[in-house]
């Protein structure tokens, strides 16, 4: 691997900061400054960020110097400080530069490993874990993340005799007995080409069915048949939805509207769903505060396609990266920290798209996600979600973690098949298909044939 240290070094280094991290309470005798770059950049998240600094310091001695960054300039401006030797100690980041900046020395491996190890790796969850595997390490400590699910009116399905949709079969069937236009739609996609939305739900659908453009060679053609498999039912989504380019703001207005039977979205929609959010409320009964959206609805993470039994489950995961220039014992009690007393901090952030990815401690192994589920989410008003959901929904969600994948991930291909879902060229053929210009099997003939680009 890479590396702007040697692993022999870098193993030297955390083995002696690990010492450092016997005891939190105790003050040290001089203030050690660090820096910590967010992409939790809106004003509440920022402030919770600051106290949580201010509470590690007082319990540490250690300053945090918390900055914020946009996350669409994180990846040029953590390249520009690597090349000028100038990388911050902590960075918050998503999944998919984790395995590259291992590879490239950004990221100390050793450090993330200990801290890690030091925390008891039996309490993350594996599946998140394995996402930041990279040559028996850990490139960086997974800290919270959320699953795409399939969101759908379990009233209805109740009242109709229907199976929860976690399939394509299934979710066609409910299509074919609940699709009552314009009154109800039966599912309401994301197709709009430059959204990237529709690039998360295609990535979610195609994994369904075992699709993936990689694997651990590189580049890996689409096989005909599944992806034929694929494209019918993204089709079939769309001919059971209203006309138009689809994207998140639709589908969302749509479900609170009560007018579609299913959606797939992220969990930021669960406090929307409660009527906790004046700016996204629930419209279908005539009361912007009513709870009884969330009450009749219900969840699926993990979904099948004819060509994958086992299905998949489609999961964002964030990081804390300690620096290959970080004042490495400072950053990882600040890490340690974050991961420990002061999780719960770190998660209420923002709860609903904040799942833990420790579930507890070694001695009590459910301790993060009891407190998580506690947590108030919303904007206009707030409740916890063990108030708004059963705990077996919230069970659902936070397992779809654990089963959760990525394009790329376990094939160790993560950053070309970002570039290839970041070129959108997956959308367009797909809307072409969509709309009628082209068939299925031209869609995955053309398909194939961009896929030699990125070769």
């Amino acid at each position: 691997m890479k590396s702007t240290k040697s692993l022999a070094l870098r193993r030297r280094n955390t083995i002696l900061a690990s010492g450092l991290l016997l005891s939190f309470g105790a003050q040290v005798a001089m203030a050690e400054d660090i820096r910590f770059w967010t992409t939790e950049i809106q004003p509440d998240r920022l402030a919770k960020q600051e106290a949580m600094a201010a509470d590690f310091e007082a319990a540490t001695g250690i300053s945090v110097s918390i900055i914020p960054v946009e996350e669409s300039d994180l990846g040029i401006r953590v390249t520009a400080a690597f090349a000028a030797s100038d990388l911050l100690d902590v960075i918050y980041h998503p999944l998919q530069y984790a395995l590259p900046w291992a590879e490239a020395g950004i990221l100390d491996t050793a450090a993330a490993s200990e801290v890690i190890e030091q925390l008891d790796e039996a309490t993350f969850t594996a599946g998140a874990l394995g996402m930041g595997e990279v040559d028996g390490e850990f490139a960086a400590v997974p800290v919270d993340g959320w699953t795409q699910f399939l969101v759908y009116r379990k009233d209805l399905f109740d009242a109709a005799g229907l199976e929860a949709p976690d399939s394509y079969a299934d979710i066609v069937t409910a299509m074919a007995a609940l699709h009552n236009p314009p009154e109800l739609y039966g599912f309401v996609p994301h197709i709009k080409v430059d959204d990237a939305s529709m690039s998360q739900q295609l990535e979610y659908i195609f994994l369904a069915n075992g699709l993936s453009p990689v694997d651990e060679n590189g580049i890996k053609p689409f096989d005909e048949a599944a992806t034929i498999e694929a494209l019918e039912f993204v089709k079939a989504l769309a001919q059971n939805a209203p006309g138009g380019d689809l994207y998140w703001q639709q589908s969302r207005e749509l479900y609170l509207d009560g007018r579609t039977a299913m959606i797939m979205w992220s969990p930021f929609l669960l406090d929307e769903l409660a009527g906790l959010r004046d700016s996204a409320p629930p419209t279908f009964n005539g009361d912007p505060t009513t709870r009884d959206l969330a009450a009749a609805s219900g969840f699926t993470t993990t979904i099948s396609g004819p060509s994958n039994e086992a299905g998949a489950a489609w999961a964002d995961v964030r990081f804390f990266g300690i620096t290959a220039d970080a004042d490495t014992g400072a950053a990882m009690k600040f890490v340690t920290y974050s991961m420990e007393e002061g999780y719960m901090q770190t998660l209420s952030i923002a709860p609903e798209g904040k799942f833990p990815l420790r579930l507890g401690t070694t001695e009590a192994a459910t301790e993060f996600v009891e407190a998580w589920s506690q947590l108030d989410v919303g904007v206009d008003r707030r409740a916890p979600l063990s108030q708004l959901y059963p705990q077996e929904q919230i069970d659902v969600l936070v397992a779809g973690l654990d089963d959760g994948e990525r394009w790329g991930n376990s094939e160790g291909q993560l950053a070309m098949a970002s570039k290839i879902l970041n070129s959108q060229f997956i959308n367009r053929i797909v809307r072409q298909f969509i709309d009628g210009d082209i068939d299925g099997p031209e869609a995955v003939s053309a398909l194939n044939a961009e896929l030699v680009a990125f070769e």
